[in-house]
Order: structure tokens, then sequence, then C-alpha cells
């Protein structure tokens, strides 16, 4: 007979006779476990077939295998769920270093919801005035931009747009931000002052940069003159 022990599954074959008629307790090897065994669990083919009882012993060790190796199927493919949710959450929680190291996830993360910055910096305390220079339109845009990040920055390049009415881009020009490094919670200021400025433009758009954007033919921004005359560019730029 086959006696299988009920607390590890350990199986082991027993004469007949060593059970009884009354049954006994027996011990597992494997466990320590003990338990009962009445003679009439015993299975009457396995007692007149021999074959019979170590066919049904192999069944049982391949059942025994294939339930062991669910079981290890099901953890590796828990682990490696779990092992891509870090990944994710990863992903997510650190996006603006992830962005500072590969540049165009930028866009992959802003068109599912999630905000994104990857220079560290917010701007702050932005003036932005239209002057004229004798009949020269002249824009200045001022600012600082500060250090929201927990360590310490090189600061880039402030790049300013003019937007006509209906949102296209009519004037670009760059400017740098003093000082050249920028402590945590630390704020550098700059100055861009955008020349000639067409007539059409209504609205302005500030943004970060690193400096290789700089254009190569784009001049050190300078500091204008006084203006003749000056007026504030219309409540539309806001």
């Amino acid at each position: 007979m086959i006696l299988t022990c009920p607390h590890c599954e350990t199986q082991y074959f027993a004469d007949d006779s060593t059970i009884g008629e009354s049954g006994r307790t027996v011990k597992c090897a494997a466990c320590g476990g003990s338990w009962f065994v009445e003679p009439k669990n015993l299975d009457e083919t396995v007692r007149q077939t021999p074959a019979a009882a170590h066919e049904i012993y192999r069944e049982k060790v391949r059942a025994q295998r294939r339930r062991r190796s669910r079981t290890a199927a099901l953890l590796s493919w828990l682990i490696t769920a779990a092992i891509f949710f870090a990944l994710g959450v990863g992903a997510i929680v650190y996006r603006n270093e992830v962005v500072k190291l590969w540049p165009e996830a930028g866009s992959a993360y802003k068109q599912i919801g999630f905000k994104v910055n990857r220079f560290g910096l917010e701007f702050e305390d932005i003036e932005r005035s239209r002057t004229f220079n004798d009949t020269i339109p002249i824009v200045t845009v001022s600012g600082k931009a500060l250090n929201v990040s927990h360590s310490t920055v090189d600061s880039p390049a402030v790049r300013v747009d003019l937007k006509d009415e209906i949102g296209l881009v009519v004037a670009t020009t760059y400017g740098r931000i003093s000082p050249a490094q920028l402590g945590a919670g630390e704020s550098g200021s700059f100055r861009v002052v955008v020349e000639q400025a067409p007539m059409e433009s209504f609205e302005i758009e500030l943004k970060f940069v690193d400096l290789s954007e700089i254009p190569a033919e784009a001049p050190e921004p300078d500091m204008p003159s006084e203006p003749a005359n000056s007026a504030e560019m219309d409540a539309a730029e806001e």
C-alpha cells in the first residue's frame, strides 16, 4: 500500500500487514508529522495488484511535479509583474531624471497627463513690456528662475517666443540666466530683449532650453538703451 503524509505529502510504500486490521498511527520520517491510517482507506486494487500500486505512485509523483511547476510558473509571473510595476512607478516618480537623460520622453509623459520639469526650475516674477527706441519696437522680458529641485543645477537658457493672435511664432530670442549654477532653493535672474519685435505679436511664451539650442549666429543678449517712448503690451499677451 501507499501512505501519503497529510502534512508534507511525502509518500511511502508499506506492507498491508504493518497496518493491521484495526489500523495504526504512523509517523513521517521527512517532517515528523503523525497520522492514523485505517484499513478501510486501503485500495483493494492496490492490495491485489502490486503493479497498479507502482503506477498509482508514479501518477501521484507526476501530479505533485505538475503542481510544483504551476506554482513556480505563477511565482515567476508574479515576480515579473512586480518588477514591471516597480519600473513603472519609478519612471513616474523619477520622471524628471528620466527626461534629463532622454529628453524625447518628455512628450510621452505630457500625453499621459504628467507634468515634467527636466531642468528643475520654475519661472517667477516675470515682467513683460513693449517699448520703442525711436521707431524700432522692442519687447523686454525679465524675471527669475527658481531652483525647485533638491540639488544644484546648471542654469539653462531661456527661450522667448512671440506669437500672433492665432498662436503662430513670429519671433524667437534666447537669453541666459545668471549665475551659471543654482543651488537648491536659489534663484537666478534673466533679461531677454527682442529687438524689432513684430507689431502683430500679442502673446509671449517662455521656456527653459539647453544652452546648446542657442543658435551659433545668435548674438549675446544686450541690455537695451533707455527708450524714448514706452507702452505696456496688450493684455492679450497675458
